[in-house]
């Protein structure tokens, strides 16, 4: 934020050593704060004031682990695009997140308007969630499930 406030189309919140600290930590979450000012060419206290920033400013949303699903015990994902009823959203949302094996939720323009993935132990489960969960969901006009048959995770070290 720039004063306090969201930056506008065109202005820029970030610089290069942000930029760079991102990129560092989009590799490695778990990289010391030592280690980053190293690679960057900055001093810790900086560094260290820099990500406090970018984690106060909401850029940096959290540190979280990489799973592999299938040796997780989620083998069976799938993207289910829904159909909702108009000014539905919010109402659908708070019951998405709730769905066990909820991996993204995303409000889209096209045929359809919610894009949901999950992960759920095998195809039985995916098809009690979407069977009995999701088109339980008032709101929810209708759905199409897309099993996923091979991932390739395009974020560094996937």
């Amino acid at each position: 934020m720039v004063g306090g406030q969201l930056p506008r189309a065109g202005e820029r919140l970030l610089d290069e050593v942000d930029e760079a600290i991102l990129r560092l930590l989009r590799l490695d979450g778990r990289a010391s704060i030592r280690s980053i000012a190293e690679r960057v060419h900055v001093s810790r206290a900086n560094a260290y004031a820099r990500v406090g920033r970018l984690l106060d400013e909401g850029v940096i949303r959290g540190f979280t682990a990489r799973v592999d699903h299938e040796r997780a015990g989620q083998g069976a994902s799938a993207y289910i695009t829904l159909k909702i009823r108009q000014d539905s959203w919010r109402t659908v949302r708070e019951q998405l997140v709730r769905l066990p094996g909820a991996a993204h939720i995303a409000l889209v323009s096209g045929d359809f308007d919610v894009l949901l993935l999950v992960h759920a132990p095998d195809n039985r489960a995916l098809r009690e969630l979407v069977l009995t969960r999701l088109q339980s969901i008032p709101e929810v006009l209708s759905t199409r499930t897309l099993l996923v048959f091979e991932e390739t995770d395009l974020l560094p070290g996937g």
